[in-house]
Order: structure tokens, then C-alpha cells, then sequence
């Protein structure tokens, strides 16, 4: 039996990817958990063969726990066909990167590959991937546009960061200009949509 843990913060999506994959006479679902910080422990008390991970968890991003995961055989399940998202988890060393609306068929075979030794990534996504390119934000640009989302100031966005307000103001420009924005508020959005957040 290959031995399947699922982390993913909405428990329906979650109990519907075990129920599916249930159903293969081959694969046992070991363990279910609904927070990022919970995987790391869970894939040590159950000793899966393969993890599946949602992106957008509370406790830790599937991003960040796969980065803390790595030698295992972690596999990407999200709705966030994203190209920068695929390029932050083949970073991570992840297995696998598939997008939740593919075909339960497709998700069981996945996860035989993997554990095969395969790397599986969803064709259409690895295609936008390699037109779209890397982030073309450096580290801090990127932190900058992540605080800017949620601070209403350049003040703000100072304070918490522990940089000077020019210093800000020239990183935010710099993400502009690189996002092709008009403002921040545009590139934080092209930025998140493009998974380089």
C-alpha cells in the first residue's frame, strides 16, 4: 500500500481528496491535517510515502513546509496554477505540482509516479512557467510588496521592515516598474497573480 498524508486547510476539499484516493485499491490515506505547522509532525508519527500539500495554510505555507520536507516525496495540490508558485516548489524540491481541478484519476496516478521516483508536474502550468520566466523581484522588492498588501503607509511598511522610508519608496518603485504597474496596490495584485509572493 503506498501511504498517502493530505494537509489542506479546508476540511471538505480535504475529505473529498481522501475519499478519492481511497477508492484505489493501492493507496491508504495515514493521516489528514488542516494547518501547515501540524505536517512536519504528522509525517513523523505516520511515515507516509507520499505528501500532498495545499499552498495557502494557516501555520505554514506549503511552500515553507515543503522547503522543511525535503528527501521526502511532497506533492503540490492547489488550485493556484501559478508560475511562480511551480518555480518556489521546484526550489523546495517537491515531487509533484498539480492543480486541484484535475481529474481524480490523474491525482492517484501522481502519486504512483512519484513514489516510482518520477517527478509530475501539470503539463499546462510547466508550459505558462517557462513563457512567463522567474520573478523578476529580488528578495527584499518581494518582502516590501508582501507587507505593502496589508499596510495602508509607506510609514507603516517602515516601521515593521526596520528601513528607512526612502528605502521603501525605492523598493516599492523598483517592484512597480519590474510588475509594470501604476501603483503598488496594482503590483502587489500582478505580483500574487503571477505566484511571486
Amino acid at each position: 500500500m503506498i501511504r498517502v498524508l493530505i494537509a489542506d486547510d479546508q476540511d471538505l476539499v480535504r475529505g473529498g481528496l481522501a475519499a478519492l484516493l481511497s477508492l484505489e485499491d493501492d493507496i491508504e490515506v495515514v493521516a489528514e491535517v488542516g494547518r501547515g505547522d501540524q505536517v512536519a509532525a504528522a509525517a513523523r508519527e505516520h511515515e507516509p510515502d507520499v505528501i500532498l500539500l495545499d499552498i495557502e495554510m494557516p501555520g505554514m505555507s506549503g511552500l515553507e513546509v515543503a522547503e522543511q520536507l525535503r528527501g521526502h516525496r511532497v506533492v503540490i495540490v492547489t488550485t493556484f496554477g501559478r508560475p511562480g508558485y511551480l518555480s518556489r516548489a521546484l526550489d523546495a524540491g517537491v515531487a509533484g505540482y498539480v492543480v486541484k481541478d484535475a481529474p481524480a484519476a490523474e491525482l492517484a496516478a501522481t502519486v504512483r509516479r512519484v513514489l516510482a521516483g518520477e517527478r509530475v508536474i501539470d503539463p499546462k502550468l510547466a508550459v505558462t512557467a517557462l513563457t512567463t520566466g522567474p520573478s523578476p523581484l529580488t528578495q527584499r522588492e518581494a518582502e516590501v510588496l508582501r507587507v505593502a498588501a496589508g499596510e495602508a503607509t509607506v510609514a507603516g511598511i517602515a516601521r515593521r521592515l526596520f528601513l528607512t522610508e526612502g528605502t521603501v519608496r525605492n523598493y516599492l518603485s523598483a517592484a512597480i516598474g519590474k510588475t509594470g504597474a501604476r501603483n503598488r496596490a496594482e503590483a502587489v495584485r500582478v505580483a500574487e497573480s503571477r505566484g511571486w509572493l
